[in-house]
């Protein structure tokens, strides 16, 4: 049984992740889209799918792979999404500029776009406290916190985002994709500790008895 454990979870994650793009790609609504607008969107899909692999790599909880594999593909990984990102926000200017100005302004009337410009730039902020960490200096309690708050931050706010939006993804799929997203960073935010680090960082200094 347990031989057939690693294959299974990689089968589940495979269907978690290739249904809901499957179906955004069957979606009836791509038809009245040009070719900017689609690769725009689907960039935003793909950007959502790989945040489901993101906890899981940093939790090493992928049966089969090496830590240190885990760790370096985990930073692949959040490479990618900066990129896809890029594309993403990239892609809905070169369709309608002033839908992005007012996003980014956060004057616009569409509450979904306001959530995605908020996980965008806690992406980046990860993306940058990544690459300059060792520069910085910081310490492992230090990063380890910053690094799981900024997690939570792009994982509610693409969630909602996404969950919000009203378009090429089959309602249902996301709905349980969404999910699948939101427990996967649940779950290795608390295997981690991060919140244990704060707690320890608060606590203050236990006094030392006086010597006789």
């Amino acid at each position: 049984m347990a031989s057939l454990r690693g294959p299974l979870i990689w089968g589940l994650l495979t269907l978690a992740v290739a249904v809901p793009i499957a179906l955004a790609a069957g979606s009836p609504l791509l038809a009245w889209r040009d070719g900017v607008y689609i690769a725009s969107g689907f960039a935003g899909i793909l950007a959502l799918a790989l945040l489901l692999l993101q906890p899981l790599l940093a939790g090493g909880a992928l049966p089969g792979l090496p830590a240190r594999w885990s760790r370096r593909l985990h930073g692949w990984v959040g490479a990618a999404l900066v990129a896809l990102i890029v594309l993403h926000v990239v892609g809905l200017w070169v369709t309608s500029p002033p839908d992005v100005v007012d996003a980014l302004l956060f004057v616009s009337p569409t509450p979904f776009s306001a959530w995605g410009v908020v996980a965008m730039w806690a992406l980046f902020a990860s993306a940058a406290l990544a690459a300059w960490r060792f520069r910085f200096r910081l310490a492992p309690r230090t990063w380890r916190l910053a690094h799981s708050l900024l997690a939570v931050v792009i994982v509610i706010g693409s969630v909602v985002h996404a969950w919000l939006v009203d378009g090429t993804m089959e309602p249902f799929s996301k709905a349980a994709f969404c999910l699948f997203v939101l427990l996967a960073t649940a779950w290795v935010i608390r295997d981690r500790r991060a919140w244990a680090l704060l707690r320890r960082n608060r606590r203050p200094p236990t006094a030392r008895p006086e010597r006789p």
